[in-house]
């Protein structure tokens, strides 16, 4: 299973979301720190669930790298994430 599959699998597990979007944006980072041949480096989540109903902007990214702490410490370098009530 591919590191974008992996995330995806477990954001869909831990929230059930109504929306969700997991990019691969590693082509975007080559030669930069933490890039390696082959990608799935850095990616872009989109995230809407109501499990963040009455969650700050902060709280909703924290509790997708928290989800995400597995990945965070071994093959992703960078995630960005909009984490939306919905």
């Amino acid at each position: 299973m591919s590191v974008r599959d992996d995330i995806a699998c477990k954001l869909r597990e831990a929230f059930k979301p109504s929306r969700l979007e997991v990019i691969d944006e590693s082509h975007l980072h080559i030669g930069h720190v933490g890039a390696r041949p082959g990608g799935e480096t850095h990616f872009r989540v989109e995230i809407a669930t109501g499990a963040f109903h009455g969650m700050s902007r902060i709280a909703r990214q924290k509790a997708v790298y928290d989800v995400l702490a597995q990945e965070m410490a071994g093959p992703v370098h960078a995630l960005s994430i909009k984490a939306e009530d919905g």
